[in-house]
């Protein structure tokens, strides 16, 4: 059996949790939209076409805020065509995905699936075939009371009310060629600095998005946000990342050990910003928007869901396009990256797990029949519902496991976060360990432990392995169980993960 040590104290606090760390993203991107969020005629639909077994799931999962229409897409599409009379919308071909866009989901609908769904819009802007003049007067559509052409078109199509979106992305993925309108960073930079000004002469309320590297292994990484930043470090409040996961031809420790590169990303972002500050002298700090993160099975599948082979199967509406079934390994693995998240939530200030339904996706949908929960569901949900509060700054001493890319690794990753307001520590644990199970002690420094509120387990379920999903016809097949033998008494906390396990143990504490 593996050890892990992990102190933690009530005064060492990293910062206070930000609600938009747990957000999603919707695309119109093979089923997210069409068949996944939005279907009029199925029997869960309602008036507006909203799928109503989706919408509770999404409630469920938690989410607090959305990021829409794209990805690859945005950087293609004109705005437009997605408001006005349905019927009088154009279809159109999207080269992002090699599909029929038909328009019958736009702008309004999603406010009004997002305020049904209760969640915060973040829009993204197309930097890609088009630039200020279009990006100013979305914003005027979107926020301006009235009395303008743009305000009042809004208001003819069925929104007196203005829509509010505070949060907007500019542009996505300029610095990767396969994107449409691939921009080098002074081109982009600038375009961005530009875009940025003229939407905040509309709206000075704005909170805006800068692109920065699609991953950290790109070629321009480090160079791509510094040029960019000296551009646009007074116009903007964010830089991006995006990052996906896979297992590489079975090196299942590598995939596991994930969230060592995503530590790696956050902070070299965060290094390469605050140069950009000093060199500039600026006095703001800019954050991070993580706001493309995954488990996302890219390559060594040839399924007749990946990109290339959907456009050999010519120009179509909504195919099915990466429908990624996720496993207990998926799982925890996205508990790691979660909780890599958590702990840099002083800086990653906007998270948004990518995408929200059928797409690489928490919730799976099928035209005409039921929706469910994949497995990485289920850390999601319960660390959107329970990290509250003050994140925790956490001393760890872990046994450790060698892997080929990122070496000797914590077998125990965690974060912890505590709500004075219900007096509540939630700790989110991940076992890492494929064979063994996990013994962990806690000491919990300025906390007398007066319950175990909740102890619960995602694990290899009976009669499963790590590659376990579930299904239609098994919605429920990996999910969350009770932890048992979970014990709290004063100032220490005792736990036993099961190999390959994700959990999470709520503490009614008072200040020791």
């Amino acid at each position: 059996m593996s050890r892990a040590r992990i102190t933690l104290d009530r005064d060492f606090t990293i910062g206070e949790v930000p609600r938009r760390l747990f957000g999603s993203f919707v695309e119109h991107m093979g089923r997210c939209v069409y068949t996944g969020i939005y279907e009029p005629g199925h029997p869960e639909a309602d008036e507006n076409g909203f799928r109503q077994d989706v919408m509770k799931l999404v409630k469920e999962l938690g989410a607090t805020v959305i990021r829409y229409p794209g990805g690859n897409f945005v950087s293609g599409y004109n705005w437009e065509d997605g408001i006005g009379p349905v019927s009088e919308r154009p279809r159109r071909l999207d080269g992002a995905w090699h599909t029929v866009e038909t328009n019958a989901f736009g702008l309004h609908e999603f406010v009004d699936w997002s305020k049904q769904a209760g969640t915060e819009i973040m829009e993204a802007i197309n930097l890609g075939t088009r630039g200020v003049d279009a990006a100013r007067e979305i914003v005027e559509y979107a926020n301006h009371p009235g009395g303008t052409y743009l305000s009042d078109l809004r208001a003819k199509n069925g929104h007196k009310d203005p829509f509010n979106i505070k949060l907007w992305c500019l542009g996505n993925e300029l610095d990767g060629p396969w994107q449409i309108g691939h921009k080098t960073a002074d081109e982009y930079g600038r375009l961005a600095q530009e875009a940025a000004k003229a939407m905040r002469f509309v709206d000075p309320s704005l909170e805006l998005v800068a692109c920065g590297s699609s991953s950290s292994s790109m070629p321009t990484f480090g160079a791509w946000e510094q040029t960019v930043l000296t551009h646009t470090y007074d116009e903007v409040d964010y830089v991006s990342l995006h990052a996906y996961y896979q297992e590489h031809e079975g090196d299942v420790g590598s995939f596991l050990a994930s969230a060592v590169d995503t530590d790696y990303f956050i902070e070299s972002v965060v290094a390469t910003a605050d140069a950009v500050r000093a060199k500039g002298k600026h006095k703001k700090h800019i954050n991070l928007s993580f706001d493309e993160w995954n488990v996302w099975y890219q390559r060594g599948l040839d399924t007749e869901d990946q990109p290339h082979n959907v456009a050999k199967a010519g120009w179509r509406e909504h195919p099915r396009v990466i429908e990624d079934k996720y496993n207990v390994t998926d799982a925890v693995v996205v508990g790691t990256l979660l909780n890599s998240l958590l702990r840099h939530g002083d800086r990653v200030k906007i998270a948004n797990q990518a995408q929200l339904v059928n797409v690489i996706a928490p919730i799976l949908s099928e035209e005409n029949g039921p929706a469910w929960k994949q497995t990485i569901f289920h850390p999601f949900a319960r660390m959107a519902e329970l990290a509250k509060g003050q994140i925790l700054r956490l001393s760890v001493d872990s046994d450790k496991y060698s892997n080929a890319r990122f070496g000797d690794t914590d077998l125990v990753d965690v974060s912890a976060t505590w709500n004075e307001e219900t007096g509540r520590v939630a700790l989110f644990f991940a076992n890492r360990g494929l064979e063994e199970a996990a013994d962990v002690e806690v000491a919990l420094r300025g906390f007398d432990a007066r319950q175990v509120l909740r102890a619960e387990v995602l694990e290899i379920p009976e009669g499963g392995d790590r590659l376990t999903i579930n299904s239609q016809d098994q919605p429920g097949r990996v999910g969350l169980t009770a932890l048992e033998g979970v014990k709290a008494t004063g100032s220490e906390l005792r736990l036993t993960l099961p190999a390959l396990s994700w959990a999470v143990v709520e503490l009614d504490v008072v200040k020791g």
